[in-house]
């Protein structure tokens, strides 16, 4: 499964259903414990965030969001940049990563245009007189659509208009090559920063991408008694994360592509400061043709406010949740998650009118809920509902075959390397690894191993697992790593180099980042310096099996 899941010889989902087919034929796992593995209770809580997201799209709120945060932060390079970085992270939270990029990549576009001109004439200006070749950019130029409100003489003025032209009459031809060099750098860092940023946003809450939800179904499924994490604490600790690197992240990208400079803090009266002022006016008047804020999409941030309340609140750990006011281990996260999205499905989308009250033969508005069945539907990735199936199938065999023990036992030598250390090994290793393969076929692959590895060391096995994954959405150097930076490649100004040498960068910065959130906040928050006790009683097997009491306490004394 695990080379098929690397290679796609078969679809991911085909491959996630192999163990109905393999585990009760050979004696593993009967079906009756084997089929209820593809539907746990942290498949409904991924079911409800998408359904939340879909609704979102449904009525536009996240466009609003995201024009009103650019609105708020600027249109120097710099400051631009961020905007994009902070909405597309925070919406990846709640939307997917491939939806979040996918919308926001033609609101750069747009911008960009205002900005700068048209790309294809930028490129034209960059290359020098005896370069033929040098209109030819990574090969066929694939455009992205702007946005439709956008009028097209809006967009060309920064190329097609008398201010444009006295300057360029002005400016040498170096010069101009120089200034067009630097403004096709600045498109290139707007273009990569999104996908970057959804792929970190992802990580901040459960629901934002597969592997957490992974991360939840095992624990599950190797420590039943162990309820430390949940959509609450989860949030406490990757939330401050995701700020760490996304900040990090944005002085990277901003210094390596022409953002950061004298003009980031300070006005200066230039050609560049007059197209900013042409980029201001299209977000500003984009945002103001979506109009006020509409009854559904009042109705959708009231219950999206809700949802995302109710979870953090459920049972966040440092104080006492709402969940004391039912029966203890009743309410989960999925029970919420699955209350506040069926709101939707009968909750009116227009101000409902009560005018027939009083008169029988007055007209009603037609009835439209904020979320119907067949766009539910069109949104569910089922998929990847399956490949999570999967892997909590292959979890639940590998635990009951004594498979993950045995691997287990062959990485003793490991237990000689410092906690701190291997927590940034694995993180590493991991984040390389999903380069190639799926961030949710990576985290299935290696997260019974790294928590069988915890068990014989005698750590925390939360102090290996967390970091692994997060490790596993940190994939930013292929194109081919992740869906969010296909399309962003798809755009035909990326080369493979470009994400290969920010990537790199990003790679190491997140390593570090989470090596930071987990030795200091991440220590605290689970209690990460002794070894807990709802590990023990698999722990106790383990000694069974050769793992002397003495290196135990050597390696707790070493943590």
């Amino acid at each position: 499964m695990a080379m098929f899941w690397c290679t796609e010889a078969l679809p991911l989902a085909v491959t996630a259903m192999l163990p109905v087919c393999l585990f009760p034929t050979l004696g593993i796992l009967p079906s009756k414990k084997l089929c209820p593995q593809y539907f746990l209770e942290t498949n409904f809580l991924f079911l409800s965030g998408l359904l939340m997201a879909s609704s979102i799209e449904e009525w536009g709120l996240h466009r609003r969001i995201a024009l009103k945060v650019l609105t708020i932060v600027g249109v120097k390079p710099a400051w631009l940049i961020l905007g994009m970085m902070l909405t597309s992270s925070f919406l990846s939270m709640w939307l997917s990563n491939t939806a979040t990029t996918a919308m926001m990549l033609p609101i750069a576009n747009a911008i960009l245009e205002s900005l700068f001109g048209d790309l294809e004439t930028l490129k034209q200006k960059c290359k020098s007189p005896d370069d033929p070749e040098g209109d030819i950019i990574n090969g066929q130029s694939v455009k992205l659509h702007s946005l439709p409100s956008v009028p097209s003489e809006k967009r060309m003025l920064a190329i097609d208009g008398t201010d444009k032209m006295e300057q360029s009459d002005m400016m040498t031809s170096e010069e101009i090559q120089l200034e067009s060099q630097y403004q096709l750098k600045v498109w290139k860092g707007f273009l990569i920063c999104i996908p970057y940023a959804a792929s970190i946003g992802g990580t901040a809450t459960l629901t934002g991408t597969a592997p957490n939800l992974i991360l939840i179904g095992q624990l599950k499924s190797h420590f039943p008694d162990c309820d430390l994490i949940n959509f609450g604490s989860w949030f406490a600790f990757a939330f401050p994360l995701m700020l760490i690197f996304l900040f990090f992240g944005w002085i990277w990208i901003s210094y390596l592509y022409g953002g950061l400079n004298t003009r980031l803090c300070f006005k200066k009266s230039d050609h560049r400061a007059e197209a900013e002022a042409r980029a201001r006016a299209l977000i500003e008047d984009d945002y103001r043709k979506l109009g006020p804020l509409n009854f559904a999409e009042g109705a959708i941030s009231f219950f999206f406010a809700l949802f995302a309340i109710l979870l953090f609140t459920r049972d966040p750990k440092f104080f006492s949740g709402w969940s004391v006011f039912f029966k203890k281990g009743y309410v989960s996260d999925a029970v919420t998650g699955v209350i506040i999205v069926s709101i939707l499905f009968f909750f009116p989308s227009q101000k409902p009118s009560l005018s027939w009250w009083f008169d029988p033969k007055a007209s009603n508005t037609p009835y439209v809920p904020l979320l119907s069945w067949k766009k539910a539907q069109e949104s569910v990735p089922w998929n990847i509902i399956l490949l999570l199936g999967g892997g909590f199938a292959m979890a639940k065999a590998c635990e009951e075959s004594g498979l993950a023990s045995w691997i287990g036992g062959h990485l003793q030598p490991l237990a000689e390397v410092p906690p701190a250390a291997a927590v940034m090994l694995i993180t590493a290793f991991l984040a390389g690894f999903t380069e190639f393969a799926s961030n949710t076929a990576t985290i299935i692959i290696f997260l019974p191993v790294i928590a069988e590895l915890a068990i014989r060391v005698s750590i925390n096995p939360l102090y290996f697992m967390i970091p692994a994954t997060v490790g596993c959405s940190y994939a930013f150097m292929l194109p081919v790593s992740t869906p969010p930076n296909s399309i962003a490649f798809a755009s035909g100004h990326l080369m493979v180099k470009d994400m290969v040498k920010t990537g790199f960068v990003m790679n190491i910065l997140g390593v570090l980042s989470v090596a930071l959130a987990m030795n200091t906040w991440g220590v605290a928050m689970f209690d990460l310096h002794s070894y807990p006790e709802w590990a023990r009683p698999i722990n106790k097997t383990a000694l069974l099996t050769g793992v002397h009491f003495s290196s135990v306490q050597s390696v707790n004394a070493t943590l």
